[in-house]
């Protein structure tokens, strides 16, 4: 019998838009503002748990 894999992104554990967009921001200094192509799918990957984060919790305009 065949398993199909999913292809949705769901993070291990559900964390926030900030705490996300924190490692977003390590991943560019780290990476001296040029991303390699692993570093890009990693980029990929967080931003769409960062969007995930944020329509779960919006934050609220001041």
């Amino acid at each position: 019998m065949l398993h199909s894999m999913s292809t949705t992104v769901e993070p291990a554990s559900e964390r926030s838009a900030a705490e996300v967009n924190e490692e977003i921001r390590a991943l560019w200094l780290r990476s001296g503002g040029t991303l390699t192509g692993e570093q890009r799918e990693e980029y990929q990957r967080l931003v769409l748990e960062w969007a995930a984060a944020a329509q779960r919790r919006p934050v609220n305009a001041a």
